[in-house]
C-alpha cells in the first residue's frame, strides 16, 4: 500500500501519554461489570464494535443506561507527532476516507460530517463510557469518534494472523463505516430495539450491523483504489484475510474450541469476507443492505 507522502487528516486527536480516563469499570444498567463478563464480551465481540459496551449490556441483563458523557482530557486536542509512522498511517487512511465519503455523500446531495479519531493507550473517557484498549478499536456514536490504540495492530498481526498495512486500513475503514451508519440513522434504529427483542435476535441484528460496516469498508476501498491506485493484489488479500481472521466462528474456535452460532455478534469469517468483497467489487452503498439480505 503506497501511502507515504499522502495527505493526513486534521481530525486526529492524540491522547497517548495523558493517562487513562475515568478509572473503574464501565457501569451498565446501574451495575458494575466484572472481569469475567468482560472476558466473555471480548470473545463475542472483541474486535470491531460500534460500542464496546453493547455486548456487556446484553450480558448484564438487557438495557444499558443512557450514556453519560465524561470529560475528555483538558486542553486543546493534540495532534500526533509528525515523525510517528504508525500514527501517520492511521491519519492518512482517515484522510482518504474523508475524501472518498465526502465525494460520495456530495454526489447524493448530502454533506459528510467527518468523524474524529482518538489515539489512546489503556483507557480513555468517551461519550459511551470508559473505553478500554483491550476491547479493540471502536466507534462511539455519542461523540462521533473512532477510538484506536495503535498497539492493536501488533495484536492483529502477531496473535490474530492478519498482518499488513491494508489489514490495518480495513480496521479503520470498518469503524468509519459505523460512523456512516450513525449518520444515516441506522445505529439509533438498531439500538432502539434493545430490550424489545430477545438476546438472540439482538445478536442477529448486531451481525447485520457489522457486516454492513464491512461492506462500507469495501466501498471505500473500491473508490480509494480508483482514485489513487495505491493498492496491489497483495493488499486486497491482506484485507480479505483480516476479515476472515476476525469472524466470530474463527475467534470462538480459537478461544473456546467450539462454535456457537447463536452467540455471533459480528458474523462468520465467510460472511465478513463476502460482504467486504461485495463493497469492494461494486463500490455501491446500495449493495450494502444487509438488513434485507438472506443470511
Amino acid at each position: 500500500m503506497k501511502w507515504e507522502g499522502e495527505d493526513r487528516s486534521s481530525n486526529v486527536e492524540d491522547r497517548r501519554g495523558q493517562g487513562g480516563g475515568g478509572g473503574g469499570m464501565p457501569r451498565i444498567g446501574g451495575r458494575g461489570i466484572g472481569l469475567g463478563s468482560i472476558a466473555i464480551a471480548l470473545v463475542a465481540g472483541w474486535v470491531f464494535g460500534i460500542n464496546p459496551l453493547t455486548v456487556l449490556g446484553l450480558l448484564s441483563g438487557g438495557g444499558m443506561e443512557a450514556p453519560q458523557v465524561q470529560q475528555a482530557p483538558a486542553g486543546p486536542a493534540k495532534a500526533p507527532p509528525a515523525d510517528d509512522k504508525a500514527a501517520a498511517f492511521a491519519s492518512v487512511v482517515l484522510r482518504d476516507t474523508e475524501q472518498v465519503w465526502g465525494k460520495l455523500m456530495q454526489a447524493s446531495g448530502n454533506n459528510y460530517a467527518e468523524p474524529r479519531m482518538v489515539l489512546f493507550r489503556g483507557m480513555t473517557p468517551t461519550a459511551c463510557g470508559t473505553g478500554d484498549s483491550a476491547m479493540g478499536p471502536f466507534y462511539c456514536p455519542g461523540d462521533k469518534k473512532v477510538y484506536l490504540d495503535l498497539d492493536f495492530f501488533d495484536t492483529l498481526s502477531r496473535r490474530m494472523g492478519a498482518p499488513g498495512d491494508f489489514a490495518q486500513a480495513y480496521v479503520i475503514a470498518h469503524e468509519v463505516g459505523h460512523h456512516l451508519q450513525n449518520l444515516m440513522g441506522i445505529t439509533g434504529k438498531v439500538d432502539g430495539m434493545r430490550g424489545r427483542v430477545s438476546e438472540q435476535q439482538m445478536n442477529a441484528l448486531s451481525v447485520r450491523v457489522e457486516l454492513q460496516a464491512d461492506c462500507l469498508a469495501g466501498v471505500w476501498a473500491h473508490h480509494s483504489q480508483k482514485g489513487k491506485g495505491w493498492l496491489d493484489s497483495g493488499d486486497i488479500q491482506e484485507g480479505m484475510n483480516a476479515a476472515s481472521q476476525i469472524g466470530d466462528d474463527t475467534l470462538q474456535k480459537a478461544s473456546r474450541g467450539r462454535v456457537v452460532p447463536e452467540s455471533f455478534t459480528h458474523g462468520s469469517s465467510q460472511q465478513r469476507m463476502t460482504w467486504f468483497k461485495r463493497g469492494l467489487d461494486t463500490g455501491s452503498v446500495n449493495q450494502c443492505n444487509t438488513f434485507d439480505a438472506k443470511m
